[in-house]
């Protein structure tokens, strides 16, 4: 029997049969990452991306497929992580503005349209867009749904010839992409917008195990856990409070009043406003008179009060509870400091590891967001940095490059004057804050920071997580590798020597510095080790050592 189209219920089953087999291959996808670096997470961050959209769209109480797909793409958006979550978030976004308002059901017309429309939404959303990628893959496949779509009848024998079309584009992606084809692989994206895909299929073609709680296979790499004391006499503001506002007068007015009032009851306050919804977060001793505000605006829903003196847990960052625990925020943050008065300015940092943590401190940044390679914090972790930050002109430091594109996301749902500097290492990051001047303006401070992180160069010594061959060089599972930009230019067994070798590789005669933050894996002695050989080979350098404490990463180098 021909499936001509798609009511609330079905489209409800499609996207959580869709999300539960990207989570199932969520490995494979992070197996295809170019780098065979013990971070390629492209698999992770699309999944966890989904899952926030299944959860807001699962909140979702309307009888209009419209509405569920624009939870949906909403969900999508503040859960999106990494530079392939947020590039999925567009494609959703995209489609989801295609659906008239109050659709009770999707035909393949509609599915055609979306599509295309998912294709310029994602495309615009990238200020340079890489052919050979998930944009190729979800591209080809629209183009080819408007070849297709007029003399179909049934949506899925329609998805069923998306998906082979699909498949084609994927396995050309190595033809566009020559680092694709350098390293044996296919595109992780374009991978994983199969995958999601494909359970839409698995759905259609009667597969129910895939839309139980079991159906969902996770598999997540864990991240050695890092655990502080809190002695829970020091929380002023007792409740952690949580609730979405469903109010018609959503909007940037609304949030930042509601914002104005919370802040005379609390702190640690997020207030977000996204078309008809309001996300609220903040800490108080009293919920009741927060909730009673928020009520003036509209009804309230998934209301989740923590006493943090009774339940206070200790914070164990890992992708496992990026995606598990998300619903305490404030835990992926580190308040640094706690503005009393309005300042002209803030800094926003992304930072892995307790000794760049103190580094930032010491640079005076506002407010740090744990997180980096592994645990790429999604684009509402950083609208919480943004609201938590009590200033208009807010500089943003991703300090990845697979966090800035989450970065611009957020930026672009804020209200306040943002600047994204586009650090792509912390090297980067501490480089950008040390040319920070006051007596310049932001904009002009925004130019010098984009100024100075040109004159660095950064490199990075880890291990190889699987056999694989990079520009003619042949790598082993377990070797050492020394990476700079996107190239892997050393290779060895020992991460000293390796390190040796990726500095020779980064430097010229224009150097006047070289900084070696050393990773938590790393002892003090071999450390020490190479910088008595590092400042005996380049003499006429001064030569840094400093505790870096970055996970995977042996040694994190820049030059300038």
């Amino acid at each position: 029997m021909n499936i001509e189209r798609i009511d609330i219920d079905l489209l409800k089953q499609l996207l959580v049969g869709a999300a539960n087999n990207l989570v199932n291959n969520q490995e494979e996808v992070n197996e295809l990452n170019v780098f065979p670096v013990p971070d390629g997470d492209t698999g992770t961050n699309m999944s966890l991306t989904i899952k926030s959209a299944i959860k807001l769209m699962e909140e979702t109480e309307s009888n209009s497929v419209t509405d569920v797909v624009k939870a949906f793409s909403k969900g999508s958006l503040m859960g999106a992580r990494g530079n392939s979550g947020v590039i999925l978030s567009q494609l959703f976004r995209g489609f989801a503005d295609s659906l008239d308002a109050g659709k009770e059901y999707i035909n393949i017309d509609d599915i055609a349209k979306g599509l295309n429309s998912s294709v310029v939404t994602a495309y615009n959303a990238v200020m340079k867009p890489t052919e050979g990628t998930i944009l190729t893959v979800a591209k080809d496949i629209a183009n080819y749904s408007k070849k297709i779509y007029k003399r179909e009848k049934d949506i899925k024998s329609f998805i069923g010839k998306l998906i082979e079309e699909g498949n084609k584009s994927l396995d050309r992606t190595p033809d566009l992409l020559p680092v694709l084809k350098q390293a044996g692989v296919v595109d992780a994206g374009g991978k994983g917008l199969l995958c999601i895909i494909e359970g839409v299929y698995k759905v259609l073609d009667g597969d129910t195990s895939i839309l139980s709680s079991n159906g969902a296979r996770e598999t997540v790499k864990k991240v050695a856990p890092k655990r502080e004391h809190i002695d829970t006499d020091d929380i002023e503001f007792g409740y952690c409070t949580e609730f979405i506002i469903q109010s018609d007068e959503a909007g940037v007015s609304k949030s930042n009043q509601l914002r104005e009032e919370l802040s005379e009851i609390g702190d640690s306050i997020m207030v977000v406003g996204v078309d008809d919804i309001i996300k609220v977060h903040f800490h108080t001793n009293n919920p009741g008179v927060g909730i009673e505000k928020a009520l003036k605006l509209g009804f309230l829903k998934d209301i989740k009060i923590d006493n943090m003196r009774l339940q206070h847990e200790e914070v164990l960052f890992s992708e496992e509870e990026y995606s598990h625990n998300h619903d305490h925020d404030h835990n992926h943050f580190e308040e640094v400091e706690e503005p009393t008065e309005k300042k002209d300015f803030a800094f926003i940092s992304v930072s892995a590891g307790e000794g760049f943590t103190e580094v930032f401190k010491s640079l005076h940044v506002s407010h740090i967001i744990t997180g980096g390679q592994t645990m790429n914090p999604s684009t509402e972790d950083i609208i919480h940095g943004i609201e938590k930050c009590n200033s208009d002109n807010i500089f943003i430091l991703p300090n990845n490059s697979n966090i800035i594109l989450a970065a611009e996301q957020a930026k672009s749902i804020s209200d306040k004057n943002i600047f994204i500097i586009p650090t792509k290492t912390i090297p980067e990051g501490i480089t950008a804050l040390l040319s920070y001047s006051e007596s310049l303006s932001p904009e002009e401070n925004y130019e010098v920071m984009l100024e100075s992180i040109q004159g660095i160069k950064s490199g990075e010594v880890t291990f190889a997580v699987r056999d694989t061959e990079f520009n003619s060089t042949v790598i082993t599972k377990g070797d050492i590798i020394g990476i700079t930009g996107k190239d892997i230019v050393a290779k060895g067994k020992d991460p000293i020597e390796v390190t040796e070798a990726l500095i020779e590789k980064m430097y010229d005669d224009e150097m006047s510095m070289i900084s070696l933050y050393y990773g938590e894996d790393t002892s003090v002695e071999d450390a020490e080790k190479l910088e008595e050989i590092i400042s005996e080979k380049y003499d006429d350098l001064d030569v840094e050592l400093i505790y870096g404490g970055q996970p995977l990463y042996y040694y994190i180098v820049s030059l300038e």
